[in-house]
């Protein structure tokens, strides 16, 4: 779920997704016409809420910055979230790539459905030993929107000419009350590194964070119409896991707390009213 992506219909009928840093999560909003873009023949409003910010994500850490490429493989942290489902079938459209993707172990069988490769347990695996298991070299990208020693892991498991792409820092969210003896422990194990030891290893560390992107106007509108391309063309589609209304926004954040759903939260001002059945004669 995130503020960004709602969708709506604007003064001349068009319906359109909104992408904006903040205060989206009420029923009428007010935004500038460059960061409105038309919804697409046959996308529902859920779809488009859940399209802008986790497909651009995943596009632009996917193709700008890992370079990704046939016959390569890839790390997905959080593969059942928004960004990871994004990703994994941004994946699928290059030829025969190999995708390891961590996630609790009940949604292993909806991760292979959509297509990881090795699917692991990150509750109760070492997936670094598993990723060697199969791939002792490593793998040619980490997506890490995990933070702290997950991303020094990250930055070990690449191979030569590999490429770590940090997102986020997941591993500061602890639950749904503040732990700050794990914030602290999570900040004093974040990843540093210098540039001498880049160009002695071969590899590349990118952050990338859509937020500070939202004057690039030009930039992020060509990646939205690549990816209202492969929409049209049936090769991308968003991963609806729930959808909730305004009034149980607490449930709607609990279940990615407690990190149980399967791609993305949606919240909608009401749900849409049930029409009554009519009695039988």
């Amino acid at each position: 779920m995130h503020p960004w992506a709602p969708c709506q219909r604007s003064e001349v009928g068009d319906k359109v997704m909104v992408l904006a840093r903040a205060g989206l999560w009420q029923e009428v909003i007010t935004v500038p016409a460059n960061q409105t873009y038309l919804m697409p023949d046959g996308m529902s409003f859920e779809e488009a809420a859940a399209f802008l910010v986790n497909y651009i994500t995943a596009y632009m850490i996917l193709f700008d910055f890992g370079n990704l490429r046939p016959n390569q493989s890839i790390l997905v942290h959080m593969a059942a979230g928004g960004v990871g489902t994004a990703a994994i079938q941004l994946c699928k459209t290059v030829e025969n790539v190999t995708i390891f993707g961590t996630a609790s172990a009940s949604k292993h069988d909806a991760l292979r459905e959509s297509g990881v490769t090795h699917p692991i347990d990150y509750r109760t695996m070492d997936y670094v030993e598993e990723v060697r298991k199969i791939s002792p070299k490593g793998v040619d990208i980490v997506l890490d929107p995990l933070g702290g020693s997950d991303t020094s892991k990250a930055f070990h498991l690449l191979k030569p000419m590999g490429k770590l792409i940090t997102y986020g820092v997941a591993n500061l969210l602890t639950g749904q009350k503040k732990n700050l003896m794990a914030m602290a422990k999570t900040w004093w194990n974040q990843f540093s590194i210098n540039a001498l030891q880049l160009l002695h290893l071969n590899k590349a560390v990118c952050g990338y964070h859509l937020g500070y992107l939202d004057e690039e106007l030009e930039l992020v509108g060509g990646v939205v119409a690549k990816l209202l391309s492969l929409y049209s063309q049936g090769k991308i589609k968003p991963k609806i896991d729930s959808v909730w209304p305004f009034e149980q926004v607490a449930d709607a954040m609990r279940q990615m707390q407690e990190k149980k759903n399967v791609g993305k939260v949606i919240l909608v001002p009401e749900l849409p009213k049930e029409e009554p059945k009519k009695e039988e004669n």
